[in-house]
């Protein structure tokens, strides 16, 4: 032990010496101890790392899913899956649409293409019985109160819980990824030579990461007892990893739309990228726009996170939306409601429909887009009105939808970009947002990826909003961008080697009364000793710097000798500073349990040191006894009960 940790244990024995009364209020005892932050030296981590074969990662978007992998050996050699069976005109079908079919008993039956076409050939009938469901994943970010137990509801309108569903999809992927792996080893492929990676949007807060891995022990694609095997990767990371590593002829320049753009297509996108260069990753997605702004530091090309993530549900299915929208304000909101319900698959139909003609949306185009309505449109309307499609056409105040007699929505131009505009508005606001940030000065790149940044509209729009302040680039394989970071990612996670802190954490404390600086109403006598409750006391605070492996120490008494488990409540706030935990603003997102079963001491006082890391993608928590040196076992979680 050096000097220095000798010292950090005698100031943290010796503020233990003074326990705070919160004991006998059922409340461990914390009293702020002075080291709070430790860097991990890298002789600490005993823990060797674990050996894996392949990299798999998932990425499990709102839209559309698919995996990639890479074998250790060979990492610069990233495969992406097989081609799918199905797939749509004018869609490029290397990942799949992210939609699940089950039986009316609610077993799995398929996914993707599969669950579509399945779904869309049974008789109407029988269709209301069985349960689809699609774009279900923004559910986790939409939710408040986050818990095992929240349902998605199919488009028959019956529920089912969300984390069987994203357990089912899981266990799809491990299932086809293995047999992929199977069949280019010739042999039988071991799911313990794997690690897996899932890819989730940054802006998603810590319970949505957590009902991810814990829908993966569901799926049995890793287990609870290895929870290294599995990885969270957050999205627009994953982008700007597989960015910095491009090539100048996998990419297309904006501002001057050719490919090589005067330099050899060997080079890096470091083209022009050096030393502290900064640059911004707008990952459009079918459900979130996620922005992070990275740095590079040469010649390892490691990333430092200048600001933290930042973004919201602006993905491209708002477009969806305001079609939804646009058909209820022609055909009434009641009779669109009892559509989809009725005749679901007809819905889902017209959606695809809708989907191609949306990919052809230009800022430049002149001719009308056509939209075909399935036939069970037309018929169920008829029924449901008295008159035809064509006659609602007529008497809507929608001037700029019209009727083909060829069966088809005509939409011009300019209706198909109003579909767009609140879309791409919030967009440019949060990039605008953005640029003013002190921290985000000379950026000199803008990459935009994710399956929306193919969007003409999108990228005329950003472009017109940075006036050429950066370079625009976007990836040839936009769409592919985040698996293939992911692989980068899983076969080497230190890469990212400083974050910024999403939120501000931190528990609440007693500390010693304070006239004059602590209000009276949060004065507490215990045996004699004046208290103020209520402190927080903050591990972290928001868009701090957080090193990768930076540790938080404090320490924590049982109660009683007698207590198995210390449960303590875990604050946040999206604020830098607090000073109580009963400000506005600051709610309990978490509990962290130290299982103290079994290291019974003759100790006259116990003391639980917890270290907890924030640098990573996800919160995690180590627990010792300190009279022992035994291992506590720690855990966060943020899930509701």
């Amino acid at each position: 032990m050096t000097e220095k940790d000798t010292a950090t244990e005698k100031l943290i024995s010796d503020a233990m010496a003074n326990p705070s009364p919160a004991k006998s209020m059922g409340d461990p005892g914390i009293t702020p101890l002075s080291p709070s932050h430790t860097q991990q030296n890298d002789a600490d981590q005993v823990t060797p790392e674990p050996t894996f074969i392949v990299v798999v990662a998932i990425d499990f978007g709102t839209t559309s899913s698919g995996y990639a992998y890479a074998f250790t050996n060979e990492p610069e050699c990233i495969h992406t899956m097989r081609r799918w069976e199905g797939g749509d005109p004018g869609v490029s079908n290397q990942k799949t649409p992210t939609t699940i079919l089950l039986t009316p008993d609610r077993k799995f039956h398929s996914f993707g293409y599969a669950a579509r076409d399945f779904y869309h050939d049974l008789d109407p009938s029988e269709s209301k019985q069985w349960l689809y469901l699609e774009k279900f994943k923004m559910k986790l970010h939409t939710t408040a109160n986050l818990s095992t137990e929240t349902d998605l509801q199919a488009a028959n309108g019956k529920r089912v819980k969300a984390l069987d569903i994203f357990a089912y999809a899981l266990a799809f992927f491990k299932e086809q990824a293995l047999k992929e792996l199977s069949d280019q080893t010739a042999g039988d492929f071991d799911n313990n030579d794997v690690r897996w990676v899932i890819t989730v949007p940054a802006i998603w807060k810590m319970p949505a990461k957590q009902f991810m891995r814990e829908a993966a022990y569901k799926s049995g694609l890793v287990s609870r007892e290895y929870p290294e095997q599995l990885i969270i990767a957050l999205e627009p990371e994953a982008a700007s990893i597989y960015c910095r590593k491009l090539r100048l002829h996998q990419m297309v320049d904006l501002g001057t739309h050719n490919t090589q753009n005067g330099f050899s297509p060997t080079e890096n996108a470091a083209a022009g990228m050096t030393q502290g260069d900064r640059y911004v990753v707008v990952d459009c997605g079918g459900g979130t726009v996620d922005l992070t702004v990275h740095q590079i530091r040469l010649p390892e090309g490691h990333l430092k996170e200048l600001y933290k993530a930042s973004g919201g549900p602006y993905g491209s299915i708002g477009i969806d939306f305001e079609f939804e929208k646009l058909l209820c304000r022609i055909f009434g909101q009641d009779f669109i409601d009892q559509f989809k319900i009725k005749r679901p698959a007809a819905w889902v139909d017209l959606m695809i429909a809708f989907e191609s003609r949306k990919r052809a949306a230009a800022p430049d185009r002149t001719n009308p887009l056509n939209i075909n309505l399935p036939f069970s449109f037309i018929d169920y309307y008829k029924k449901f009105r008295g008159h035809s499609v064509e006659h609602a056409l007529r008497k809507s105040n929608v001037d700029f939808v019209k009727w083909s007699s060829q069966g088809m929505l005509r939409m011009s131009p300019d209706a198909m970009n109003a579909l767009f505009k609140p879309t791409i508005d919030h967009i440019i606001q949060h990039l605008t947002d953005l640029f003013e940030k002190p921290e985000v000065s000379d950026i000199k790149f803008l990459f935009l990826v994710g399956g929306f940044a193919e969007s003409p509209l999108l990228q005329h729009a950003v472009q017109n909003m940075l006036q050429g302040r950066s370079r625009i680039i976007i990836p040839h394989d936009v769409g592919l961008t985040i698996l293939k970071g992911a692989v980068l990612f899983g076969l080497d996670p230190s890469v990212i080697k400083v974050r910024r802190a999403p939120l501000t954490y931190g528990v609440g404390v007693l500390n010693r009364y304070v006239e004059g600086k602590h209000p009276p109403e949060k004065l507490l006598v215990k045996d004699g000793t004046r208290w103020c409750t209520d402190v927080f006391d903050t591990f972290i605070a928001a868009d701090q710097s957080v090193a990768l492996g930076e540790l938080v120490k404090r320490s924590y008494t049982p109660a009683k000798p007698s207590q198995q488990v210390i449960v303590i409540h875990v604050y946040c706030s999206e604020r830098e500073r607090v000073g109580f935990i009963s400000e506005p603003g600051v709610r309990k997102c978490g509990t962290l349990r130290l299982d103290v079963s079994g290291t019974e001491s003759t100790a006259a006082r116990r003391e639980i040191q917890t270290l907890m890391q924030f640098g990573d993608t996800e919160i995690r928590a180590m627990a010792v006894d300190v009279a022992t040196a035994r291992t506590v076992k720690a855990s966060i979680d943020f899930l509701s009960h």
